[in-house]
């Protein structure tokens, strides 16, 4: 049986500062070489070619609102506006080698969206901690306190998790990712992916959506095409935080344009 790494929770700290949790249960190990053969086969079946429709829809159901809404719902994108650089602690070299292509590769991926790693935690805008399945827990209490960990733990008893918070502008400011280190090759890949995505705006999980990774059914380990174009339409300089959907909505079809132009590129999809 396989656990979706995937679930969100938005806790309120202020009127100014929100910060939205990001979490799921991991799903079970396996041997190195299948769990490489695993992502391997998934990319061969994977889905590349969709309409504007299902696209859109997409994006629109995983950049505004927030799966669990404690604080209530917010209906503006959310995303950086600034130069994105994540460190990491914690975990062994290997992990931090791998964190290091995921993020490399979100950045060959998202056109507008400049990340990369970080030298030192006080440059960074996304912090990953990388620790042993046992210490997760301790993790979330230390990071968000005794009683809303209790929350998280009671809600999702998730194995990784990510939060970030945003100014009054809907502009975020800071990331926090937790995954375990000490657990499958492929549910670290998948957890890696899905929680930097998700703390750079795209928070909410949708279960009507069978393409996107954001799907608590759907486990990927690797940066698909429709998840691309969603973080592309994200990232594209026509949409701003604090926009409404009726704004967005407005510039869409311009940004869905340069957006499979990108995708296709990058990705050496056919005209």
């Amino acid at each position: 049986m396989t656990i979706p790494c995937r679930s969100l929770l938005r806790l309120p700290i202020s009127a100014a500062l929100v910060a939205t949790i990001i979490a799921g249960a991991a799903p079970a190990a396996c041997a190195g070489a299948a769990e490489n053969a695993a992502i391997a086969a998934k990319k061969r079946v994977e889905r590349k070619d969709f309409s504007d429709t299902e696209i859109v829809e997409g994006f629109m159901k995983t950049a505004f609102g927030a799966e669990f809404q404690l604080a209530g719902r917010v209906d503006r994108i959310r995303k950086y506006a600034m130069p994105v650089r994540v460190f990491a602690e914690g975990g062994s070299r290997a992990r931090k080698m791998q964190l290091a292509a995921v993020v490399a590769d979100i950045g060959m991926r998202v056109q507008h969206l400049d990340i990369a790693m970080a030298g030192t935690r006080e440059t960074a805008t996304i912090e990953v901690r990388l620790v042993r399945d046992r210490d997760l827990y301790p993790t979330i209490e230390k990071l968000y306190g005794s009683e809303r960990a209790r929350e998280i733990r009671t809600s999702l008893d998730p194995q990784c998790l990510s939060g970030f918070r945003k100014n009054d502008k809907f502009e975020i400011e800071h990331s926090d990712v937790i995954l375990a280190s000490d657990v499958s090759s492929f549910t670290f890949f998948d957890c890696a992916y899905e929680e930097l995505l998700q703390a750079l705006g795209p928070i909410n999980d949708t279960g009507s959506v069978p393409w996107t990774m954001f799907n608590d059914q759907v486990q990927m380990g690797f940066f698909d095409v429709y998840d691309q174009y969603i973080l592309n339409l994200l990232y594209d300089p026509r949409i701003t935080p604090g926009m409404t959907v009726e704004e967005v909505k407005a510039v869409l079809p311009e940004a869905l344009v340069d957006a499979r132009a990108f995708v296709r590129k990058v990705n050496d999809l056919p005209e």
